[in-house]
């Protein structure tokens, strides 16, 4: 299968290149026997015209899809554009610009920061899933879908981020507000050091302490190879 993965993001540069980029944690994630370019799309790299591919993934990013960056813009219209029958994946960054651009509604939330290994409550099945009754996975995330598309359903949620993953019903498209790509020790690191303005003193402690229990990540990403590779 040949999978288009478009880097929105990358690691801060305070981890001083330990890890490596997005596009390549999204490619370990979907495991090996894939054929996956990578396109830094921050940096004006897209598929062209004549580039065929079976599938695309859209991994994280610090920007938010309201803020005034070309290549946002650039990105919604690809999605917009994007034949409806190809494999679509979004992750963080990538689930809220696919709501955004397929009509939902994205926000900073008053919540605040989602951080840690958050656990989501299955609320739909989708034949790409097993039998798990939740998820916990790595998050870090402000933004987050306040309004799903009218053309999705919400599979999974919590109280904190209720469109937690979306399924679309006019599209062959999923999303994921979470990090199935992340490790726990980048996620530990990226949260220890992470800018976050005025925090509860507590928060940031919490969230550390929570990525001590084990994580659904791999099983995430088992849910995403099948879906990927479904007739």
């Amino acid at each position: 299968m040949k999978i288009a993965i478009l880097e929105a993001g990358s690691p801060p540069e305070r981890l001083g290149g330990r890890y490596p980029g997005y596009g390549r944690m999204v490619s370990d994630l979907i495991g090996s026997g894939h054929d996956t370019t990578i396109f830094a799309i921050t940096q004006g790299e897209w598929p062209s015209d004549s580039d065929s591919f079976d599938a695309v993934l859209i991994t994280g990013s610090a920007a938010g899809v309201y803020d005034p960056l070309p290549w946002i813009g650039t990105l919604i219209g690809f999605l917009r554009r994007l034949d409806p029958a190809t494999p679509l994946v979004g992750l963080c960054f990538g689930h809220q610009v696919m709501a955004d651009a397929y009509g939902g509604r994205v926000a900073k939330s008053p919540k605040g920061w989602g951080l840690g290994l958050h656990a989501y409550a299955i609320e739909g099945r989708a034949h790409w899933m097993d039998d798990a009754t939740r998820v916990a996975v790595p998050a870090i995330h402000q933004d987050q879908v306040v309004e799903a598309p009218p053309a999705s359903r919400t599979l999974a949620g919590n109280a904190f981020t209720p469109h937690g993953i979306l399924a679309y019903t006019n599209r062959r498209a999923i999303s994921f507000q979470f990090h199935p790509e992340f490790t726990t020790d980048y996620a530990r690191e990226l949260i220890a050091g992470h800018r976050l303005g005025e925090l509860d003193t507590g928060l940031r402690s919490d969230a550390l302490a929570s990525l001590d229990d084990p994580s659904d990540a791999a099983r995430v990403g088992h849910w995403i190879t099948r879906f990927l590779e479904a007739g």
